[in-house]
């Protein structure tokens, strides 16, 4: 098949860790075609949807990940499939590739489906599923907020479509900060706040679960390093191998036929105790990690997924 890959830089990516290397390097080796450009590249052309980028092979190697051929402008329509793939933030931006993507997909299959992601950002997809969270707010009103701190006593505050553990602030029961982040966030921000009940828990870790298709093929933890809240990797945070609980299945049970019904074929879930808290569809990781924990072939099971889809 013919593969093309919308992401960050390639040139700048840690082939010991990060999820869209992986991804291209079992493309490569199960003997599909890789292409490669950057969203800013993409353009709707009087028509067609188009991508200036590189023929791409991969390789395991720190300071040259990738060797390019000559850029080229290609047809997306010509693709079998696109791995959106760069990272958040995912402003109007971020949206509107989403939007040039639905004019090739599903005949070009885009994982994960452009439409869904869209719509199903990772803070607000778990609204849907109240049972499984913990307490939550998203508000952009200072009062609402001040209630929400007032009930719970101790939580987490942080931008709506932050990530990588950007923006997280902790504020305790003794606390009085909330007003002064306010004025930060909406000060150069228009976009309503996300706050939670803080759970003791993530002490032991922020476990990130990997589903396929809907289904659960395992989980690593984050720790959060000493001193720190956040658990992220990107942060500090140190990955652990650890099993998934009763819990975790059933949590995934919940989510995982509305994941594959609305085309998120590769999705990591953060667990924190008994509690969902996102589901990242935009560009989950973790897959290296989970690959050495628990000695399976992750990506080979991602693509095992698509080459049926395609078949």
């Amino acid at each position: 098949m013919k593969i093309a890959f919308q992401m960050d830089p390639i040139g700048s990516v840690n082939i010991n860790a990060d999820s869209t290397f992986r991804i291209a390097e079992e493309a490569q080796a199960r003997g599909h075609e890789l292409f490669y450009y950057g969203p800013d590249q993409l353009a709707f052309d009087q028509g067609r949807l188009t991508a200036r980028g590189y023929p791409m092979q991969v390789q395991r190697v720190a300071d040259a990940p990738a060797i390019l051929g000559e850029m080229t402008t290609v047809d997306l329509a010509d693709f079998d499939v696109i791995w959106l793939r760069q990272d958040p933030p995912f402003d109007m931006h971020y949206i509107t590739t989403t939007h040039l993507l639905d004019l090739v997909h599903p005949k070009t299959l885009v994982v994960n489906d452009p439409f869904w992601v869209r719509n199903f950002p990772e803070k607000l997809l778990v609204l849907k599923f109240p049972d499984l969270t913990p307490p939550t707010m998203i508000a952009r009103d200072i009062d609402s907020l001040r209630a929400f701190k007032q009930q719970h006593g101790d939580i987490i505050v942080k931008p709506l479509y932050g990530n990588g553990g950007a923006g997280v602030f902790r504020l305790t029961q003794e606390d009085r900060n909330l007003s002064s982040l306010f004025e930060l966030f909406t000060g150069f921000s228009r976009e309503p706040l996300i706050a939670q009940k803080y759970l003791p828990a993530v002490t032991q870790g922020d476990k990130r679960v990997i589903l396929i298709d809907g289904e659960p093929i395992g989980a690593i933890n984050r720790v959060p390093a000493a001193g720190e809240t956040r658990s992220n990797m990107h942060v500090g945070g140190r990955p652990e191998k650890v099993e998934l609980t009763a819990r975790d299945r059933e949590i995934c049970a919940a989510i995982g036929p509305v994941l594959r019904e609305h085309g998120q074929i590769f999705v990591g879930i953060d667990v924190i105790g008994d509690y969902l808290t996102e589901i990242n569809v935009t560009s989950p990781t973790g897959i290296q990690e989970l690959e050495r924990f628990d000695g399976i072939n992750v990506a080979e099971k991602i693509w095992q997924v698509i080459e049926a889809k395609r078949a």
